[in-house]
């Protein structure tokens, strides 16, 4: 195990970092603050039917799980995605190792969720959260970067 090349490492760190930003301003500002993140009613929706309603997505019954907010989890996921990153790096031996693998299923239990709460929020509640939907893009292209990577390195190995 090794160290990322700058690009890889930049773009991993990259989209977490945005999703974490993302999250934390709906904790701060909404959680913290009971006031709608910025943004939130500014833009119109490209999708008929669907409001951009942060408000609706945030207060409704699917926006957490046993009281804990999705916000919170979204940012301790993406946090802990930044750790494994970092582990992985700049860890030495088994630390790496060990990094480097528990990022390989970590992405699938962000990927997982994705699906669901766009459904939630497009077919069920008919509003998007800015903010949210930041989320799930980041996720997904996280997911991609990840498994981009971890298919070139496996080839790398068997090379």
């Amino acid at each position: 195990m090794g160290k990322l090349a700058r690009l890889w490492l930049m773009l991993m760190l990259t989209f977490s970092l945005i999703g974490l930003f993302a999250s934390s301003i709906v904790i701060y500002t909404y959680y913290y603050l009971r006031e709608l993140p910025p943004l939130c009613s500014t833009f119109k929706s490209p999708f008929p039917g669907i409001t951009i309603d942060c408000e609706r997505v945030l207060s409704s019954k699917y926006s957490d799980i046993g009281g804990v907010p999705l916000d919170l989890l979204a940012a301790v996921w993406f946090v802990i995605n930044i750790i494994l990153v970092i582990l992985y790096n700049f860890g030495s031996g088994n630390v790496a190792t060990l990094a480097i693998n528990a990022l390989f299923y970590w992405r699938f239990l962000g990927i997982i969720i994705v699906p669901y709460l766009i459904v939630v929020e497009t077919y069920l509640l008919h509003a998007l959260c800015v903010y949210c939907t930041i989320m799930h893009i980041m996720i997904i292209i996280d997911f991609t970067v990840v498994t981009v990577f971890f298919t070139r390195l496996k080839r790398s190995l068997m090379a």
